[in-house]
């Protein structure tokens, strides 16, 4: 019963961990290096890709925008940039083709770089070809410009006020009703077994 209660437990926080490792903002420094508009086909990764532009019709592929950046240590990451509209993640983001024209805009060589802070959700997965969001960007100092994640912080400190709230309410609750319940379980239990040898002890007294 232990190992039950502990792997529900391993299960919740694995759950809740990745939910928020892909819905949470991140931000990564990059130097814009080109657009493109690709055409893109749905599948089974459909579940990773935003719902289409708004105003326009949903359907099995579609233009989608893309954002090719080179990190500093020389990797690529590509980020796809496809509004959020009214839907889940709650960006509300509308303007995808404006940070299109922004992207377009910075993009500079390795002689000359210009730095970008990148705020993007999602995770990039060559095996699974899914990109991260873009959802905004900024010309950064350098690349090793320290950018402080507000919003993750509030969230994360909400949310655990949120849990400790809850846990106090549940041991409140506990021990007003179930613990008694369980208490009167168990007197109720002894008592029927200390009458249940009592009989017996009866009965095996008359057999003698």
């Amino acid at each position: 019963m232990r190992y039950l209660k502990w792997g529900f437990w391993a299960v919740i926080a694995i759950t809740v961990f990745t939910f928020l490792s892909y819905n949470l903002p991140r931000h990564d420094i990059v130097r814009v290096v080109g657009t493109e508009v690709r055409r893109v086909d749905f599948g089974e990764n459909s579940i990773f890709w935003a719902a289409p532009d708004v105003g326009t019709a949903a359907a099995t592929s579609r233009d989608v925008r893309f954002i090719n950046t080179v990190r500093a240590n020389g990797k690529p990451l590509v980020f796809r940039n496809e509004d959020t509209g009214w839907g889940w993640p709650p960006y509300f983001k509308l303007d995808s083709s404006n940070l299109q024209a922004q992207a377009e805009s910075l993009i500079s060589t390795k002689a000359d770089p210009v730095w970008v802070s990148v705020t993007r959700y999602g995770w990039r997965s060559n095996w699974l070809t899914i990109y991260p969001n873009a959802v905004g960007m900024k010309v950064v100092a350098g690349p090793d410009a320290r950018i402080i994640p507000w919003v993750n912080i509030v969230i994360l400190t909400l949310l655990l006020v949120l849990i400790l709230v809850i846990r106090a309410m549940w041991r409140q609750f506990r021990e007003r009703s179930i613990d008694p319940l369980i208490e009167d379980a168990g007197e109720t239990w002894d008592d029927a077994e200390e009458g249940a040898k009592s009989w017996f002890d009866r009965l095996m007294g008359r057999k003698k």
